[in-house]
């Protein structure tokens, strides 16, 4: 276990994770108890996000290897690393290293709570420690198949470290990186919580700062960003190959069971999931809407290794509508 630093210990974005505990699993993750059932207010983005992961697994076992390496930055109570080994295991991985940081001391006990027993599985190693991504990374340059960095964790990282930390997640990657960020246009949130457990929400986007009282009285106060589509393309252009970057959830984050305007029950009639599946494909392959999203899904190929896949083989293009079919 490494040492964790005062520096981490204490940051606004630690506090603020570590006070919600187990609850923030609940609200992000919805009911896990049926792990590939997804639920709660970010199903439908957490299936298209899955797709994606499904989608690149999938090519990697394809090309024969058996190996395979997985970051998660940021990786809260650890779901979707559960999700990945469980998955990697089925499709005959036989070497699997997987690792999951986060600055939250509370997050990192919930992944180790959630995740108890797949470590001892043959060939399995998974850990997780606590971390500060705006720090050098401790894996070596070019050693990872697949690095998530997944809903709104670089929103809290300061503007002027996100280029750095791009770059150290491109130098550690030597396959796929995938992450997801609220864009500008999104609907509030309350990041921490549930929007029904906020008593009072503020957020400064000139000052990239948000203030969060819940419904218990509990406050927390933290940076967080909004991402424009062509912002987070310059982030990491240069460094991957972006093959994929699209608004996700224009329209079913809205329609979630909320007693405060929508009716109780975890699922849409399926008339209306139907039509809203429309909607949701016919937006998301305009451009032009990505900003209005609730999140924004950038899919990347380190470049080193799309050139020489390239070379290789014909490979199409990734992006969100192809990976859907996998």
């Amino acid at each position: 276990m490494l040492a964790i630093s005062k520096e981490v210990r204490t940051s606004p974005v630690a506090k603020a994770y570590d006070l919600c505990g187990a609850t923030y699993g609940s609200y992000a993750d919805g009911d896990t108890s049926n792990l590939f059932r997804f639920s709660g207010p970010h199903a439908y983005a957490d299936c298209q996000v899955w797709a994606c992961i499904m989608a690149r697994l999938s090519e990697i076992r394809l090309s024969g290897t058996t190996s395979l390496s997985v970051l998660d930055a940021g990786c809260g109570p650890g779901t979707w690393l559960k999700r990945l080994v469980i998955t990697a295991k089925e499709m005959g991985f036989v070497e699997i290293s997987a690792r999951g940081f986060d600055v939250s001391a509370e997050q990192i006990q919930q992944a180790r709570v959630n995740c108890r027993g797949l470590a001892s599985l043959p060939g399995v190693r998974l850990e997780f420690t606590v971390g500060d991504l705006t720090h050098r990374l401790p894996e070596a340059d070019n050693s990872i198949d697949l690095t998530l960095c997944l809903y709104s964790v670089l929103s809290h990282i300061p503007l002027a470290e996100l280029p750095s930390v791009a770059r150290e997640l491109g130098r550690v990657t030597r396959g796929s990186f995938i992450t997801t960020v609220r864009p500008v246009g999104s609907m509030a949130s309350g990041l921490v919580a549930a929007m029904s457990d906020v008593r009072r929400l503020r957020h400064d986007q000139r000052r990239n700062w948000c203030e969060v009282e819940l419904a218990d009285g509990c406050r927390a106060a933290f940076s967080f960003h909004l991402f424009s589509t062509d912002e987070l393309d310059s982030l990491f252009k240069g460094i991957f190959e972006i093959e994929a970057l699209e608004g996700l959830d224009f329209f079913h984050g809205r329609f979630a069971a909320d007693p405060r305007w929508n009716p109780p029950g975890q699922d849409l009639p399926q008339a209306l999931a139907l039509e809203l599946a429309k909607m949701e494909k016919l937006l998301s392959a305009n451009p032009e809407y990505n900003d209005h999203a609730n999140q924004l899904l950038l899919i990347g190929r380190k470049l080193a290794t799309a050139h020489q896949s390239d070379k290789q083989r014909p490979r199409p293009k990734l992006t969100l509508r192809s990976a859907r079919q996998h």
